[in-house]
C-alpha cells in the first residue's frame, strides 16, 4: 500500500472515530432522541453495515461461519461501551467526553500490560503518572469540571472498550469478529430500550444521526481502520489514535459552539502527552 493511500485511510478512520462523539453529542443535544434509542439504533445499524461488508468481501457460503467468530463476552463489553457512551454524552461536552473515553481506553490497556507482567521503563512510569494526574486534574471539583455522573459513565465506556480491544488483539480477521460482536450486542441494546420505554423519544433527525454513527463511524470506520492496520506497527497505530480527542474537540467547537477551557487544555496535554510517552518509549 502506498504511503499516500495509507495516510488517506488512516485519516478517514480517525475522522470516523471522532464522528461517533460528534454524532452522539449533536443528536442528544439538538434532537428529541433519547440515549437508549440512540444506542440501539447505532448498534443495529452498525451490525447491518458490518454484515454487508463481510458478505461483500466473502462468498455467500462462508458468511454464516465467518459471522460466528464473535463471542458473547466481547459483545457485552461492546454493549457496555456503547450504552455508557450515549448516556455520558447527555451532560458531557464533545471534547471532554472524547478525552475521558480515549484516556480510559489506553490506561486500561496499559494497566492490563502491567498486571500481566510487562515491565515499564522510567520514562513510561513518568508518562503513566502524568496521564493519571491529568485525569484527576480534569475531574477535580470546580467551575469547569465536567459533571461527575457523565464523567464516570464515560470512564466506564472507555474501560469497556479497552476490555473489548484486549479481547480482540489476537483476532486474525477483526472485521469479521467485530461484525459478529455487533450482531450479538444489538439485541442486548434493544432490551435496554425496553427498560427505558417510558422515556423513549425519537425524531427523524435523531434517528439519522444514530444511523450515521452506526453505519459511517462504526461500521465503515472500523472496516477502513482494519484495512490500514496491517501496514502500521503497534506504536504508530496507538500514536495515530491520539488525534481523536483533538478532532472531536474541534468538531464540538464547529458544530455545537462548545468552548475550550484552560482545565481541558491542560488535562489534554497531560493525558495525551503521558500516554504518548508510554507508547513511544516501548522497546
Amino acid at each position: 500500500m502506498s504511503l499516500i493511500r495509507l495516510g488517506f485511510l488512516t485519516s478517514l478512520a480517525m475522522l470516523a472515530f471522532a464522528g461517533n462523539t460528534i454524532f452522539c453529542r449533536i443528536a442528544l443535544r439538538q434532537t428529541e432522541i433519547d440515549a437508549a434509542s440512540f444506542t440501539s439504533i447505532r448498534l443495529v445499524s452498525g451490525a447491518l453495515a458490518l454484515w454487508l461488508i463481510v458478505v461483500i468481501q466473502r462468498n455467500y457460503f462462508e458468511r454464516e461461519k465467518n459471522l460466528a467468530r464473535g463471542n458473547w463476552i466481547s459483545a457485552f463489553a461492546l454493549f457496555i461501551y456503547a450504552a455508557a457512551f450515549s448516556f455520558a454524552y447527555i451532560t458531557l461536552s464533545t471534547g471532554t467526553g472524547a478525552l475521558l473515553l480515549f484516556g480510559a481506553v489506553q490506561l486500561t490497556m496499559i494497566c492490563y500490560g502491567i498486571w500481566s507482567g510487562e515491565r515499564l521503563l522510567l520514562t513510561q512510569i513518568a508518562g503513566l503518572c502524568l496521564a493519571f494526574s491529568g485525569l484527576v486534574g480534569l475531574l477535580l471539583p470546580g467551575l469547569s469540571a465536567p459533571p461527575l455522573q457523565g464523567a464516570m459513565l464515560m470512564l466506564l465506556a472507555g474501560a469497556a472498550w479497552g476490555v473489548y480491544s484486549l479481547r480482540g488483539k489476537s483476532s486474525t480477521d477483526p472485521t469479521v469478529v467485530t461484525a459478529g460482536n455487533f450482531l450479538r450486542a444489538a439485541p442486548i441494546a434493544l432490551v435496554l430500550s425496553v427498560f427505558f420505554l417510558k422515556d423513549m423519544s425519537m425524531d427523524s433527525l435523531g434517528v439519522i444521526y444514530a444511523m450515521a454513527s452506526g453505519i459511517l463511524s462504526s461500521g465503515i470506520g472500523y472496516a477502513i481502520w482494519y484495512a490500514a492496520l496491517p501496514y502500521l506497527n503497534a506504536t504508530k497505530a496507538a500514536t495515530i489514535q491520539l488525534s481523536v480527542p483533538p478532532i472531536s474537540a474541534v468538531g464540538g467547537i464547529i458544530f455545537l459552539g462548545e468552548g475550550l477551557t484552560l482545565r481541558l487544555i491542560l488535562a489534554s496535554l497531560a493525558i495525551l502527552g503521558g500516554i504518548a510517552l508510554v507508547i513511544l518509549s516501548k522497546k
